[in-house]
């Protein structure tokens, strides 16, 4: 008798808040079946319900919210090979921007690595001329062999930055590279300015 006293007693407790969950989640039908029957079935109601209003409030966590990784990491320039990248802006080292002009037929200045015949390769358009030569990755870095190219000339502005954006590629300090979107790589060279490339052909 106690113990049937007592789930009575709960049974009643907890009636008000099932009403009010009918009422406002009228389709959980299960909650409304478990307050009409057994006295038993009120107080398990109540749990359930407590377990499904705190699993809808646990947090969510999405990669968006988790910090960007350090672009400056010695193991991202791993992830150069097989990429190719467009110059998109040049910072010099006072601060300034250096205007970055497309070629006569519009292409941008462009830079490709490239491990399809099993050695690493490096080619692209420099404002002008077309260049090709070999690259290496090694102690988080970028690097160039000699650089060979066609002898093409150009009075434009892509022809004016051309032996710029190849000294540049000769003389790298620092290399950043980030793979999360947008994708870019920053080439550092030892004057203090800074190359930046857009991601192409993802």
């Amino acid at each position: 008798m106690a113990l049937r006293s007592f789930a009575r007693h709960h049974a009643l407790s907890v009636a008000p808040l099932l009403a009010r969950v009918r009422a406002s989640f009228h389709g959980f039908g299960f909650i409304a079946r478990a307050a009409s029957g057994s006295p038993w079935r009120a107080p398990v109601a109540a749990l359930c319900l407590t377990g499904l209003v705190t699993a809808c409030s646990l947090p969510v966590h999405t990669d968006a919210s988790a910090e960007a990784p350090d672009p400056f990491n010695p193991a991202a320039t791993q992830l150069l090979d097989n990429t190719t990248w467009e110059l998109t802006r040049w910072k010099q080292a006072d601060g300034t921007l250096r205007d970055v002009p497309h070629g006569d037929n519009g292409e941008p200045v462009t830079l490709t690595l490239s491990t399809a015949n099993g050695q690493r390769r490096a080619s692209g358009f420099s404002g002008c001329n077309r260049y090709m030569g070999t690259y290496a990755l090694k102690d988080g870095k970028l690097s160039f062999g000699p650089l060979a190219g066609t002898r093409m000339a150009c009075a434009t502005p892509g022809g004016q930055i051309e032996g710029a954006y190849l000294d540049a590629l000769a003389h790298i300090d620092r290399t950043g590279v980030q793979m999360r979107a947008p994708q870019e790589l920053q080439l550092i060279p030892d004057n203090g300015d800074t190359l930046t490339f857009a991601r192409r052909g993802q």
